[in-house]
Parts: C-alpha cells; structure tokens; sequence
C-alpha cells in the first residue's frame, strides 16, 4: 500500500552531515559569496589580470567583467555577451553551469530534505508497531517510577482493596494542598496553619453512610471531602496514597458536586448547573459510589436551598439497608437534625478555636454538629470594613433573637421575619426549624 508523502516543517529538518548530497546544495545557497570571491581570485591568475570582477545582476545573471585595456588578454573560452562603455562582460560554460546550480539550488534542496524525511517516515512506520509496544512500556514505566518517588518524598501508604463497602483512612492527607502549603514561601492567611492537619475517615453503605460536615467558611471542609475522593481514586488506579493507612471497598464510581460556576453558552446559571450535576448523581449512583456534595442548594433562596438539600440527603438515605457511601459539607445547620431520624448519617464538623471575638482554624474533622457557622468572624478574616462588621452583629444578635424591628437605613427594605417551620422527617416526627 502506497503511503502519502508527509511535508517536513519549513525549518531544516536535518543536521549538516546526514546527507552529502543535501549538504552540497545548502552551501551553494549559503556560501555564494565564498565561491564567486574563489572563482575570481582564480580566474585573476589564469588570465593575469588583476582588475577582473565577477559579478551579478538580477536581469544578467553572472558575469565576468573586462576593462577595454585589458581585451587582449581574454581566454578564448570567454563568451561575450555585452558591451558596455568601460568594457566587455562575458560567461564562460562552467559560470553558466554554476548558475543554474544556484538559481535551483533551493528548491533542490527543499525536494532532497523531503525525498529524505519520507524515507525516514517509511523506516519508522516499518518499525511501528516495536516502537508503540516500547512507548507504552516506557509510559508505563514512567507512571510507576513517578509513583514511587511520590509514595517515598511524601510518606504516601499502600493501601487495601477489598470487595466489602467499608471506606476507611487513616490520618488522610490532600496530595495537592499538602504540597503547596509544604513548598509556599508565602505568608499564610491570618487564622490558618502552614502544616497540612491529617483527617480519618469511615464509612461503609449499611453503617456510617453519609457524613454531614458542618463548619465555618475557610475551615476545610471541601478540602477533606475532596482528599477522600481522591485518595479513593489514586488507590484504586494502583498508587499508594498519602495517609497513615487505607482500606477502600472499591467503588463503581466517584461522582461530585463541588464548586459554583455557570455555564453561559447554554444559558444555564450557577444553580441550574448545580441542580443538572445533582439530578445525575442522584440517577445514577448505586451503593457502590462514592459521592462528594459541596454546598448543595445555595444556589438559590435559603429556604428552597434548605429544602432541596435535605430532599438530597434523604433520598440517599432511603435504601433499607444500603446505599452510596457519601460526603455531604454543608453550611445549613437545620440538617443536622437528620442525624436522630437517619440511622445511617453521621454528623461531623470542622473545628475551630474561639479568642476574643476572633477564630483560629483547626483543621480537625471531629464528630458532632457545629455550633455556628462563623460567618461575621470570616468577613472580617477577608477584610471586610470594621463599621460592616459590627452592623452585622447588630442585625445577626436581633434576627437570633427572633426580633424582627431591625432599624435599617432610609429606603432600605424590611428585613423579613424569622419563620419557624415545622418539617416531617422518614419516620414522621416532627423537626422544627428556625
């Protein structure tokens, strides 16, 4: 079977040396100054005299140039082709041959570099079923070695891959983070620690199904449920992983719903996106997925929010006895109520540390609900004016307790009062949410 030519790149494709025939024709494009300075030296000798040039035009070419004093001295191989008032120019058939050498020298050398890149191109396709099985040996190679010099620089564990539904890591670390926060020279935020806090983790699909992680803005929580995700996927993939210990009962799927962003082209917003990726999880995940939930619901009002996340949750509970093992950070603190009706949910919060008025990030994963979301403590954290920061205690200690005469500004909207609502979990108790 007949192969299509492959046009080289326009730069030079081969060394000098590979190819003499290739190397004759770039030196007669690069070394013409070089040869007509040798030719004339030459020809000065042979014919004795000193004031013969050679010479080019774009309309004659290459030509040899005599002065009228010195005719009689012309070889008879000289051809004339003009005169002029100084004197006489002529060719001879070796100046005409080197000529045309030159005018096509460059396409030649064009044609020769790609008569010799398709040569090469037919040697190699000949070999190329050798050099695939060599590429992948070598990618796989590479992958291995990359591996084991991750597992050894950064204390990576090999983990334990069974069939049961049990997931379970010891002082698991963020390989990502973890190596920012390790190799930054920067200074670190005000209220974070510069060492990366390891975290355990268990579930399994008939005991500790979901988690419900609760805690301030900034204190890692999408960090941990992220780590969790992708310890899950490096032990899976054959990687060891950056923890103490790891047992993965493995998973079918690992799916997520992390982060805000929109999706324009389609007219899609932020919350429409959100709701897309949920409504596929919620299709598609069996109890042996993992899924990771980042904030479901605050893409819209806080009580539609509120209500759609703990639909979520409490459709991923509703297996009997199983269901996907998953990770749910939220800042809707009603949620955790679910705990006392859910038998399979575990509520778990990222601590922190109170000193005067302010907060310190812990880090630590610890079980139980938050206290409070932190909310103000943050803003100021990120900067916030003082004078916004205490207007917002103002109207947070009002709304807390449950007196609706907040005294705003002129022309500023009523605040709307705090509801109470009463919400009927699976086994027909009553919560009442604030």
């Amino acid at each position: 079977m007949a192969r299509t030519p492959i046009s080289p790149r326009s730069a030079p494709s081969f060394r000098s040396g590979y190819d003499a025939k290739l190397d004759e024709l770039r030196a007669l494009t690069s070394g013409n100054k070089t040869w007509l300075s040798d030719l004339e030296r030459a020809e000065q000798e042979r014919t004795g005299i000193r004031s013969l040039k050679v010479r080019f035009t774009n309309n004659f070419g290459y030509y040899i140039e005599i002065t009228k004093a010195n005719l009689h001295l012309v070889p008879a191989d000289y051809i004339r082709r003009q005169t002029t008032v100084g004197g006489e120019r002529y060719v001879t058939e070796s100046l005409k041959q080197k000529e045309k050498e030159i005018f096509h020298a460059e396409e030649n050398a064009a044609a020769r570099e790609l008569e010799l890149f398709n040569q090469l191109v037919a040697s190699i396709l000949d070999e190329s079923l050798a050099l695939a099985h060599t590429a992948d040996a070598l990618a796989e190679l590479d992958v291995l070695a990359g591996w084991s010099l991750l597992a050894r620089e950064w204390d990576y564990c090999r983990p334990t891959l069974d069939e049961g539904d049990v997931l379970e890591i010891t002082e698991g670390r963020h390989p990502v983070v973890e190596q920012m926060l390790r190799s930054s020279d920067t200074t670190v935020a005000r209220g974070a620690s510069a060492a990366f806090v390891p975290n355990d983790t268990l579930l399994a699909c008939d005991d500790a199904q979901i988690a419900l992680l609760t805690g301030p803005n900034m204190a890692g929580k999408s960090t941990y449920i992220r780590q969790v995700a992708l310890i899950t996927l490096l032990a899976q993939v054959g990687c060891w992983v950056p923890a103490k210990s790891c047992r993965v009962g493995l998973v079918d799927r690992i799916f997520s719903r992390v982060g805000a962003s929109d999706d324009l082209a389609r007219g899609n917003s932020t919350f429409m996106v959100e709701m897309n990726e949920t409504a596929n999880i919620l299709n598609n995940a069996t109890d042996r997925s993992l899924i990771i939930l980042d904030e479901i619901g605050r893409g819209t009002s806080t009580y539609d929010g509120l209500s759609i996340a703990w639909a979520v949750v409490e459709h991923l509970h509703r297996a009997p006895a199983r269901g996907a093992r998953t990770l749910f950070a939220t800042h809707y603190q009603e949620l955790t109520q679910l705990e006392k009706h859910l038998p399979r949910l575990r509520n778990f919060s990222v601590a922190v540390k109170e000193w005067n008025d302010d907060i310190v990030f812990v880090r630590r994963v610890v079980p139980g609900a938050a206290d409070r979301s932190y909310g103000i403590q943050v803003a100021r954290l990120a900067g916030l004016p003082l004078s916004v920061i205490d207007r917002a205690k103002t109207i947070l200690a009002k709304l807390e307790s449950d007196d609706t005469d907040v005294t705003l500004p002129a022309a500023a909207p009523t605040a709307k009062p705090k509801k109470k609502i009463s919400v009927t979990p699976a086994d027909d108790s009553q919560l009442t949410l604030l």
